[in-house]
């Protein structure tokens, strides 16, 4: 979808400003939060792509203005709430005021570094036939989705080059709705900074581009 977490970012913003020695946490409820996030991922109550999609639908103020942690964990409370998983008042008053609905599972302690090492791998079998090769001319489709998409604005409508073949994967376009994981081809696409911005310069971006989102050019 359009909004204020485009892929490719926003201009007016300022200069992205670099923290030297950079803690692991600026604050103390930082890893609670953090903490909290993973386990309720860990439920299986939603996909990342459905966590994605939530964070995507934060007004666009409170994106923008909020930390790494403070967005993930207002997401998580959008769920949580949708999901039924807590109701508003709890939210407000922070307790449970009814009983507690039964999640799929629940991650202990003691399984979480087996589980963070295995990591989630989004590779997935298909049987649709490879619809582009390495070398093949491409342009990106230009649409504008009202759900969540992974392809950047700036390369919509955009030509590049087939460079790489990563063979099927879910497709999050798909999945952020629950409407399955419908693997597809997945493609690493070059295109020139001439062609993107209009800039005289010898620079390349190389864009990991599902292939529902390109189509064969002469």
């Amino acid at each position: 979808m359009n909004g204020p977490h485009d892929m490719g970012g926003f201009t007016g913003f300022g200069p992205v400003l670099h923290e030297d020695d950079e803690p692991v946490w600026h604050d103390g409820w930082e890893p609670r939060a953090f903490a909290l996030v993973l386990a309720m991922g860990m439920t299986g109550s939603w996909n990342i792509d459905e966590a994605r999609h939530a964070r995507e639908r934060l007004p666009a103020m409170q994106y923008w203005h909020s930390s790494y942690y403070e967005m993930r964990h207002s997401a998580m409370i959008l769920q949580l709430i949708e999901l039924g998983l807590v109701n508003a008042m709890e939210e407000e008053q922070g307790h449970m005021a009814v009983p507690a609905k039964p999640v799929k599972r629940v991650a202990k302690a003691d399984m979480i570094p087996a589980i963070l090492a295995s990591g989630g791998p989004a590779s997935r079998p298909s049987n649709r036939p490879q619809g582009f090769a390495i070398g093949t001319k491409v342009r990106v489709r230009t649409f504008n989705p009202s759900g969540h998409t992974r392809l950047p604005r700036y390369a919509r409508g955009k030509a590049g080059e087939i460079v790489a073949v990563h063979g099927t994967h879910v497709f999050p376009d798909s999945n952020a709705h629950g409407s399955g994981e419908d693997p597809q081809w997945l493609y690493s696409v070059r295109f020139t900074a001439q062609d993107l911005w209009g800039k005289d310069t010898n620079d390349a971006v190389c864009i990991d581009l599902w292939e529902s989102y390109l189509e064969a050019t002469a």
